[in-house]
């Protein structure tokens, strides 16, 4: 299962790169600097849902896990919603944001196993912006 989501989380970050390389050959300088934030944006998106994921799988050897993993990708989206001007860009990172406090609700009310598939999706939304 690692691989697998090594693999979905290696094919949105090329599939933002090759974007990134088309908007910026197409479009300008604004393009690519809304394309690299995108990168920057999916891969570390990319990463915390894959941590996310393996700890709700993982939750009956550590419960906490999900939680520590909430607060890293809530960190991450902070960072990177300050790192980014690109209105499209910070929307996605809003969404994501949203569909982590989500999660966070329902572990909260006692959800052992949330559904994490809202941010899966968020980061997919994050992808189609990334896309020109």
């Amino acid at each position: 299962m690692a691989a697998s989501r090594r693999r979905r989380r290696t094919t949105i970050a090329a599939a933002v790169a090759a974007a990134a390389l088309t908007v910026g050959f197409a479009t300008g300088c604004d393009a690519v600097d809304k394309a690299l934030d995108c990168v920057q944006t999916a891969e570390a998106v990319a990463d915390s849902v894959t941590e996310l994921q393996q700890a709700v799988e993982a939750v009956s050897d550590d419960p906490t896990r999900i939680e520590e993993s909430l607060t890293s990708i809530d960190k991450n989206l902070t960072e990177l919603g300050d790192k980014t001007d690109d209105a499209d860009v910070n929307k996605a990172v809003d969404d994501l944001q949203q569909a982590v406090t989500n999660v966070r609700q329902s572990v909260e009310n006692g959800d052992a196993t949330p559904d994490v598939s809202p941010i899966t999706d968020a980061a997919g939304e994050l992808t189609k912006v990334c896309t020109p």
